[in-house]
């Protein structure tokens, strides 16, 4: 995001002619007339919100949605000026409508959430970066340089550094930059090997094989290497697909038992 616009004071033809409206809402009570009194006051002061969303313009917000952040913010501006503090409502309100459209950028429009506090360390990483940039001849400052700069110490300017790339994101199915009709991003990514999961456990479990009976270890190895039914291990080894069931129950029971035993 470019650094947002100064908030200097407008023009004499974006400012209502008098603060009177201010005056009467101030010593007016609760109730209709306030209400209809402040609705209008609003209403007036409308333009002058307008004119500071079109500073945020070309930034990839819509210009419908950045009025009405900044007529939020003129909402809260006229709720909380207090004339008798104040000479004028535009120096109270002009800081308000553009902090509101400052802080909408910072809070919704990053493509990876980052906290607030990394947000404002990139602002001045960003800053700092770009002044030694520019004394420097072009040259691309060093971590310490930038740490020095911003007054900020170096786990912080590379936590500023992380998050100039969290501002947007490449689609996963965009292609190679310079490439024509090539492969996406996402065919390029490495995916997780399901086997890996079950990896340490294939390792645990052999010695406890290795000390079952052969008959047991033929029965573990037939039901889930090859599949095979319990009736069909019982028929080749010429014994009830009960008397198998019980066996397999019993192994995976010892073997489960040693594999846990030794991680212990």
């Amino acid at each position: 995001m470019q650094a947002a616009p100064t908030p200097e004071l407008l023009s004499d033809a974006d400012v209502p002619a008098s603060d009177t409206a201010f005056q009467r809402l101030s010593a007016l009570p609760p109730g209709p007339e306030r209400e209809a009194l402040r609705d209008e006051t609003i209403c007036t002061w409308l333009p002058m919100a307008h004119r500071l969303a079109a500073r945020f313009r070309n930034r990839g917000e819509s210009m419908d949605d950045l009025r009405q952040v900044a007529a939020m913010g003129l909402v809260k501006a006229v709720d909380r000026y207090d004339p008798a503090r104040s000479k004028a409502f535009e120096t109270f309100a002009v800081p308000t409508v553009t902090g509101e459209l400052k802080r909408h950028f910072r809070d919704h429009t990053w493509d990876v959430h980052v906290p607030r506090r990394v947000q404002d360390l990139r602002n001045q990483v960003r800053t700092a970066r770009r002044d030694l940039a520019q004394r420097l001849g072009g040259r691309a400052p060093t971590c310490a340089e930038i740490a020095a700069e911003a007054d900020l110490s170096e786990e912080d300017v590379l936590l500023g550094l992380e998050a100039l790339e969290s501002y947007s994101a490449l689609s996963l199915d965009a292609e190679p930059a310079g490439a024509d009709g090539g492969t996406t991003l996402a065919d390029r990514l490495g995916s997780c090997d399901h086997a890996l999961d079950v990896a340490v456990d294939r390792e645990a479990v052999k010695p406890g094989l290795r000390m079952l009976p052969e008959r047991e270890r033929t029965i573990l190895y037939l039901r889930y290497f090859r599949d095979m039914t319990q009736v069909g291990i019982a028929e080749r080894l010429g014994i009830s697909q009960m008397h198998v069931s019980r066996l397999i129950s019993q192994s995976c029971a010892r073997v489960r038992a040693g594999a846990l035993k030794e991680a212990a």
